[in-house]
């Protein structure tokens, strides 16, 4: 077995130089051949030190979502040799995700929902817990996406009747369930995977299929529509607006369930890059650092094709209502003068029209959150020109 290996690699290496006398190529044989030898000395001290030292692990999302999407971009863009290395895991969902910053070892970070450690201190099942958290930044916002016959016309008309949340470990049934009960909806809640409910639905033994996500999500641009079916309504009432945002889906987003030239009113929550509020001094937070200052440099890389077009919506100086900076965060942003233009925007805009010192603080920062996301819809518009 190892002479075999041992030939594989010679094989290999003597490819590689073969390759780099017959032309120039983009990558040095050399230094593919080092990592390759990096690899397999398994017994190496260094080796094992060098590979857990620089490696910063990202927990994701299910397969198919835009979390997962976004890990491998991270991974993408930031991977430098052995200066860091980016590991997307595989996750459950939002509260799983947060449950596994808390407590997995050796996981630095997690894409989670913003609404997701409020309901788990609302329920009781934690208290204080944004104290353990901190954010690197706001990411893009989560469309609600509801999809139902044509007889549902919006939210309110699921009253009484047997509604899919996804699993209980994810982000999509924390929404649901606190969206219901903020407009007083009572629904029957099941909790099916995802594309097993979408089957429940076609087969009627469900009346909603409801996917928080970033549009265009997978599992609902898929959906085969036999024309029964369609994007439910939901309106951006006054009980929504301290922790959501108004959204629009359109045909462009989902051709299987809206009509061309028409739109589906929904909100959205934000999903947030988190990690546990590691002290300065500890080696958790060098590795940290060093994920903040790679992918705050190369961050502008992401908001161009190939990677998903919901890095567009995405603004490293975004504040996060109820949310504590990353430190190190926070000062990468100060050092550069990176600062939150759409709040400068927003404040220049209030500053032109008189009728908005009358408008109360409150009333203010639901405003804001409108035009926020006004600004994501437009320049996510504008990119796809």
């Amino acid at each position: 077995m190892r002479n075999a290996l041992g030939m594989a690699l010679a094989a290999i290496m003597t490819i590689c130089a073969s390759t780099a006398r017959a032309e120039q190529t983009e990558y040095d044989p050399a230094k593919v051949s080092d990592g390759l030898k990096a690899i397999f000395q398994f017994g190496s001290t260094s080796t094992k030190q060098a590979l857990n030292a620089n490696t910063v692990t990202l927990i994701t999302g299910t397969i198919g979502g835009t979390y997962v999407q976004f890990g491998a971009d991270l991974a993408s863009v930031l991977d430098d040799g052995n200066k860091i290395r980016v590991l997307p895991i595989v996750g459950r969902g939002s509260v799983q995700s947060v449950a596994d910053i808390l407590f997995l070892q050796g996981v630095d970070l997690g894409i989670v929902r913003a609404d997701t450690l409020d309901y788990l201190e609302r329920k009781g099942f934690a208290k204080d817990i944004k104290r353990q958290f901190t954010y690197v930044t706001k990411l893009y916002n989560e469309e609600m996406q509801v999809i139902a016959p044509k007889s549902v016309a919006t939210l309110k008309d699921l009253e009484g009747k047997t509604v899919s949340v996804d699993l209980p470990n994810g982000g999509t049934f924390v929404t649901a369930l606190t969206v219901f009960e903020r407009l007083g909806i009572k629904a029957k809640f099941v909790y099916v995977e995802q594309r097993i409910a979408m089957e429940k639905l076609k087969a009627g033994e469900i009346d909603a299929v409801i996917v928080v996500g970033g549009k265009p999500y997978k599992s609902v641009s898929t959906f085969g529509n036999d024309g029964r079916f369609h994007l439910a309504r939901v309106d951006y009432s006054k009980p929504l607006q301290s922790d959501y945002l108004p959204a629009t889906l359109t045909a462009k987003d989902y051709p299987n369930l809206i009509k061309e030239g028409e739109g589906v009113d929904t909100i959205a929550v934000p999903a947030v890059l988190a990690a546990y509020n590691w002290a300065p001094n500890t080696e958790r937070y060098r590795k940290l650092a060093l994920f903040v200052d790679a992918f705050f440099t190369k961050f502008p890389t992401l908001q161009n094709p190939p990677f998903h077009p919901k890095w567009k919506e995405v603004s490293l100086a975004a504040p996060l209502s109820g949310w504590n900076r990353l430190p190190v965060a926070q000062q990468w942003l100060d050092k550069h003068g990176v600062e939150p233009v759409t709040r400068q925007r927003f404040e220049a805009f209030l500053k032109q029209n008189p009728a908005a010192a009358k408008v109360s603080d409150t009333d203010k920062e639901t405003l804001f959150r409108q035009f926020q996301a006004w600004d994501a819809e437009k320049a996510r518009a504008e990119a796809g020109k």
